[in-house]
């Protein structure tokens, strides 16, 4: 006689409603996402110094990637190309500060004396004003600022120290971005080629064409920040200008370097062109340069990096704001440097990918030049690790699956 078996175990995935059913589906995918991304942002900060430079590099080799280019279609080896590029990138940006920097040391020197009248209109106006402070109320006042800074002075020297200690990873920075720019330059092509053969197989023809694609838009945000910067240029060099502010080319040139500098570029160079302007014409004139700088700087945020530049990398303006506010809330003036232009990119790649972009004949070949030199690498005998198999250039046959 068989056993009564137990009563039958009941689905209860039944009495969930539908919508809980997706909802939790999603949130367990949603919340992965998020924790790999954010565990990987923390990876990425402690080696910072390393990754930040490697990105400037990839930013200047879209820049002078063309002129490279352009040289080698000249007959030059590629080597020549890419010296005399990095030669004449590095002649005009110490030449734009030298000339700069000569022609604000000449004017400093008549403007250090309308300074001092400066200060001594201040010494009478707080004599004379509603204060009404004698040299001895100011004198107190500046022996109490000394007194301050003396009992302060450990904790002013460690701020010393750790200037100095950023000052020194700047400048290691700067080395190892400059000489990551010249292999960039000089061999790009074989480091994306052993980039792509470290894909398996079956995903090389898709690194490919994606990488392809994000290295346009890289481009496109390039030229479209040096016109940016040209336009924060051009708006506050002709408005100090026609105010009468003294110096006026040089402080043009320094808020163009400053413009590819988020938000410490622009307010050093804005409190700049106000200060000289305070120094030489007085409150009046400072505060229409102020209202200058203002209105240059809020048309850049607001107008043309959303249109143009959300135009450029085929991000929606909203997008570009929310990736500059998110990225400069992340990881400061870095992440507010390289937030769009790694949304484009990864944007980029991203729909490339999901429409399955490398099945198309000639895709390839549609749109625009592919990473430093990746034509050459897709046929180069070698690659970095010596093997002599080449990138799969074109679309596999009919049938089969991509290489």
């Amino acid at each position: 006689m068989a056993l009564a078996s137990g009563p039958a175990r009941r689905d209860v995935t039944g009495d969930i409603p539908y919508g809980v059913r997706i909802a939790a589906a999603w949130s367990w995918r949603i919340a992965i996402i998020v924790g790999c991304t954010g565990l990987l942002l923390w990876l990425l900060s402690y080696v910072s110094l390393l990754v930040i430079p490697l990105m400037i590099a990839a930013l200047l080799a879209g820049l002078l990637r063309p002129v490279v280019v352009l040289l080698r279609r000249w007959q030059l080896p590629n080597g020549l190309a890419t010296g005399l590029t990095m030669l004449a990138f590095l002649a005009v940006i110490l030449g734009l500060l030298l000339l700069v920097g000569r022609t604000m040391a000449r004017g400093m020197m008549s403007l250090w004396q309308q300074a001092l009248t400066g200060i001594s209109q201040v010494q009478h106006w707080l004599s004379t004003g509603p204060l009404h402070l004698t040299n001895q109320d100011v004198d107190r006042y500046v022996d109490g600022v000394l007194t301050q800074l003396q009992s302060n002075s450990d904790t002013i020297l460690s701020g010393a120290v750790s200037w100095g200690s950023t000052l020194g990873h700047f400048a290691a920075g700067l080395l190892l971005a400059l000489f990551s720019l010249v292999f960039f330059l000089l061999e790009g092509e074989r480091i994306w080629a052993f980039v792509v053969r470290l894909m398996p197989r079956r995903a090389r023809a898709a690194t490919d064409g994606a990488g392809r694609r994000g290295w346009v838009s890289l481009v496109n945000y390039v030229r479209v920040q040096l016109f940016v910067a040209f336009i924060d240029a051009v708006g506050i060099g002709v408005g100090a200008a026609i105010l009468g502010v003294p110096l006026a080319f040089p402080l043009a040139g320094l808020v163009f370097l400053g413009s590819f500098i988020p938000v410490i570029g622009a307010l050093v160079t804005g409190a700049l062109a106000v200060l000289l302007a305070l120094v030489a014409n007085g409150w009046v004139n400072a505060l229409i340069m102020l209202a200058v700088v203002l209105l240059v700087q809020q048309a850049e945020s607001h107008i043309l990096q959303p249109l143009v530049m959300g135009r450029a990398v085929s991000l929606h303006p909203l997008a570009v704001v929310l990736a500059v506010a998110g990225g400069s809330l992340i990881a400061g003036i870095a992440g507010a440097l390289f937030a769009v232009p790694v949304m484009a990119v990864l944007n980029t790649m991203v729909r490339y990918i999901s429409a399955r972009g490398w099945e198309t004949p000639d895709a390839a070949a549609t749109d625009g030049d592919p990473p430093p030199g990746l034509a050459t690498a897709l046929t180069a005998p070698a690659d970095l690790d010596g093997e002599t198999d080449a990138v799969p250039p074109t679309r596999p046959h009919p049938g089969e699956p991509p290489l």
